[in-house]
């Protein structure tokens, strides 16, 4: 079997997952990797990787790659995906695809013009119970759906010395909570369910009107402690926590929270939704548990067991029933798809994996929630 030829820009906090993800799906090989600054020796070396470039544009060119990862801050999403569509290769990409829709509207046409398979990394959707719901929905047990709220809580930006690029709009965007873990919860609600967000009503909330922004380099999780000379006072514009009000294209509603400063919570995607047969709960920190609630009879907890599974979600699980599966396997799932539409040709519609039409989409919500939270306001879903 060929090897596919595999180049990760961005060694930051994802990348590397990328990296470790990909190694564990036979005919793969992650054969360079691009950094921003001088860190890239190093960080190549310690990733056991030889070929290294810090000018994107070689990177590109050197090496016969066949499909790129960008893994870099937000802003440099659009023009490194198009540069390498241009090149004629397959590109995955972290969300959010781009800051801005036009970018994303832009990235869409290119990837059908080249007709080159694109991804964006909404790795949540492989916990197999995750699929395993919208599997039921799909197939009737829930019944009609009319109630789905979900939260995202985190604690990594909890205090006020707590500093990452991700706060810096000029970098990150307009939005940060929402569009960053808020994005995955949406992208989730919507998936799941099959219903599509028509409008949204948010209100958000800064905690750290300052922030004091580390001198010298931390990365992200990192938690390094600096002395009180290594900060720089920062203003902050950008959401710490938010809440969003739903309308669904049913006629019913829901409702999300996300925040990057609860305390405790150190990555914790939670949702329910209640139908008029069944409700459903999951949460990520829970992720081999699904709850299945009932009106007159004992409620179920479903654990992960692909033998218990709708065929299409055992599929997503490598492992038996009571051998955990967790954060680390949904990306090397969601790679699987992607790699199997690479080798085998056959057309990007026919796999599950979310898509450059699906990152657009999570911009299109965003930018209305952004909008609701300006104008204090209800806003329609373009």
């Amino acid at each position: 079997m060929k090897k596919i030829r595999i180049g990760v820009a961005g060694l930051g906090f994802i990348g590397p997952i990328h990296i470790e993800a990909l190694r564990r799906i036979p005919g793969l090989e992650v054969v360079s990797v691009h950094h921003h600054n001088d860190a890239i020796q190093m960080k190549a070396e310690q990733l056991g990787i030889e070929r290294y470039y810090q000018d994107y544009d070689t990177f590109l060119s050197s090496d016969q790659l066949d499909c790129v990862h960008i893994c870099t801050p937000n802003f440099l999403h659009f023009e490194m995906a198009q540069k390498a569509m241009a090149q004629g290769l397959h590109v995955v990409c972290e969300k959010p695809l781009a800051t801005q829709i036009s970018e994303a509207e832009e990235l869409v046409a290119l990837a059908k013009s080249k007709n080159r398979v694109n991804a964006v990394h909404f790795n949540i959707r492989y916990y197999p119970l995750i699929r395993q719901m919208k599997m039921m929905r799909e197939k009737g047990e829930l019944g009609s759906i009319h109630t789905v709220l979900g939260s995202y809580f985190q604690d990594w930006l909890f205090y006020e010395t707590d500093y990452n690029w991700r706060l810096e709009p000029e970098k990150s965007g307009e939005s940060r909570a929402v569009a960053d873990i808020g994005s995955h919860l949406l992208d989730l609600l919507e998936y799941i369910t099959g219903l599509k967000i028509t409008a949204v009503m948010a209100d958000f909330n800064t905690v750290h009107k300052t922030r004091k922004k580390p001198l010298v380099p931390v990365e992200t999780y990192s938690g390094k402690l600096l002395k009180p000379e290594d900060y720089a006072d920062i203003p902050i514009d950008t959401e710490d926590t938010a809440h969003v009000l739903l309308r669904f294209n049913n006629g019913h509603t829901g409702s999300i929270t996300v925040s990057q400063v609860a305390a405790g919570r150190k990555n914790r995607l939670a949702l329910e939704i209640s139908a008029s047969k069944l409700s459903l709960a999951w949460e990520s920190e829970k992720p081999n548990e699904l709850w299945i609630g009932k009106r007159d009879e004992a409620n179920d907890l479903l654990f992960r067991d692909p033998s218990l599974f709708h065929t299409e979600a055992g599929q997503i699980a490598s492992y038996p029933g009571g051998h955990n599966e967790g954060f680390a396997d949904t990306s090397k799932q969601l790679f699987r798809e992607v790699y199997g539409a690479i080798r085998t040709g056959r057309p990007q519609a026919e796999w599950k994996f979310p898509d450059f039409t699906d990152g657009l989409r999570e911009l299109v919500l965003a930018e209305a929630i952004i909008v609701s939270n300006k104008q204090q306001a209800w806003v329609n879903v373009p």
